[in-house]
């Protein structure tokens, strides 16, 4: 990253960095697509076993990992103000935790694994499919948590062309992984939706290992010594990592729960709704990529600008991701909007599940707007550090706007489950607006901060 004076070279440097995160989503994303076809074209039952695995792993995995994710302002912080065995000592401690955290879930999930799927009521071979694919990935839960603290370090640096194609490289692996061991192919174990779980984990071990050769052999990555900062062991830096990573986390892993709630709720409605429902909430999973893209290098470029001091330039980059953001989503929007039954029949040829399917995008402009603005607000005040008041403003609007509004309109209104996506689209507007709000009071505060430095040094 450098330092930017024109506007132009303001987007032009948020978009370096945005393409790359963008394409690495979406790469990580298709990795559970792999596993979710995959193991459709096995067994219909298989199939089902991973999904539920995945809606097991995937509210801890977006927690656990948007603490880790912390690493990421801190050390662009750090790498502003130009102190390079800061920044490494920051990711080292990263490391340590990614481990601690590791362990931890996998002791959790040695007792309270076969609890969880026994009391969720699924058929047995279902269940069994669900535990053997979760044993599976959790040979890969430490490489995959200290994939992501290393990534932090690299976004950190805005070199994000990088952690882009080792992902797209691990792509194929990951797809010939789940051919041999899903099927039995190539005179290896036939392992059916478990084998997902393996091939996904074996993937995860060569990421971590090529980004740590990456680290240690490569400039500008190997000149902080990263590795050999291993050495020291603070508490105080662990604890600047937790304070600002459990809010993030927890703000993740709300909003992740809030839609799997969601998910359950409308699952008392007939199937063509919950098809319906989960092509909708798939399309808009599909294109949030984009501002959770740009939530991402907002993070970074802000809290460069803030480490090197320069809060204008932190300011200008918090709202023109907010801007590009909400431009995105608006055009995205309105196309799903007005194609929506086109969109909707890639998903379905029952025409019943493409009809209901409109009826939910119907509200799409609105809700991927709402969305994009509660995602990119969030990004760039996780650049300034402050997470705690953020946290909670999700999680009020989460728990206490999002599911009482949705469920009061599915049951008290004709609306049905298209009340709950409507609750959704409130909630997610109300923490947007509420999020800006703290955003233009934090950068007030930081140009006040800079007032009195400015005046303490003259």
């Amino acid at each position: 990253m450098n330092q930017t004076f024109t506007l132009r070279e303001k987007i032009k440097q948020i978009l370096y960095l945005l393409i790359p995160i963008l394409i690495t989503q979406l790469g990580m994303y298709t990795m559970v697509f792999f596993n979710i076809v995959m193991s459709g074209k096995y067994d219909p039952s298989q199939l089902a076993g991973v999904a539920i695995g995945s809606s097991i792993w995937n509210p801890i995995f977006t927690g656990l990992t948007g603490i880790l994710f912390a690493v990421s302002p801190i050390a662009a912080q750090r790498f502003g103000e130009k102190k390079k065995k800061e920044v490494s000592s920051v990711v080292a401690h990263g490391i340590y935790i990614s481990i601690f955290l590791g362990l931890l879930v996998i002791i959790l999930g040695s007792i309270f694994l076969n609890p969880i799927l026994t009391m969720m009521n699924v058929p047995g071979d279902v269940q069994v499919t669900a535990h053997h694919f979760i044993v599976g990935l959790a040979y890969g839960i430490i490489p995959l948590f200290l994939y992501n603290v290393l990534r932090s370090f690299i976004y950190a640096l805005g070199k994000t062309r990088v952690v882009m194609i080792i992902l797209l490289l691990s792509l194929p692996i990951n797809f010939l992984l789940n051919y041999v061991l899903i099927f039995g192919n190539w005179g290896f174990p036939e392992l059916g939706g478990a084998g997902a779980g393996y091939a996904t984990s074996i993937t995860y071990w060569l990421l971590a290992a090529a980004m740590g050769i990456l680290i240690k052999t490569q400039k500008p990555f190997s000149e902080y010594k990263l590795f050999a900062s291993l050495k020291y062991f603070s508490i105080k830096e662990c604890s600047e990592i937790l304070k600002i990573g459990v809010p993030m986390g927890l703000a993740i892993f709300f909003e992740t729960t809030i839609f799997a709630v969601v998910t359950v709720l409308i699952s008392k409605f007939n199937i063509t709704t919950i098809a319906a429902y989960q092509a909708a909430i798939n399309i808009v999973a599909f294109l949030y990529m984009i501002p959770l893209s740009i939530s991402m290098a907002q993070t970074v470029l802000v809290g460069f600008e803030i480490g090197a001091g320069r809060m204008k330039d932190a300011k200008i980059y918090s709202w023109l991701g907010i801007y590009i953001s909400l431009i995105i989503a608006a055009v995205a929007g309105l196309l799903v909007v007005l194609f929506r039954y086109q969109v909707a029949g890639l998903y379905s040829n029952d025409q019943a599940v493409i009809h209901v399917t409109a009826q939910f995008l119907i509200y799409a402009l609105v809700f991927m707007i709402s969305d994009a603005l509660q995602a990119t607000a969030l990004g760039a005040l996780r650049g300034y550090k402050d997470v705690v008041v953020s946290f909670l403003m999700t999680l009020v609007a989460y728990w206490f706007i999002c599911l009482p509004v949705g469920y009061l309109l599915a049951h008290s209104t004709e609306l049905g489950a298209v009340g709950y996506w409507i609750g959704l689209t409130i909630g997610l507007l109300a923490v947007g607006i509420a999020l800006s709000i703290r955003l233009i009071i934090i950068q007030r505060k930081s140009f006040a901060g800079a007032r009195i430095h400015q005046d303490g040094i003259a």
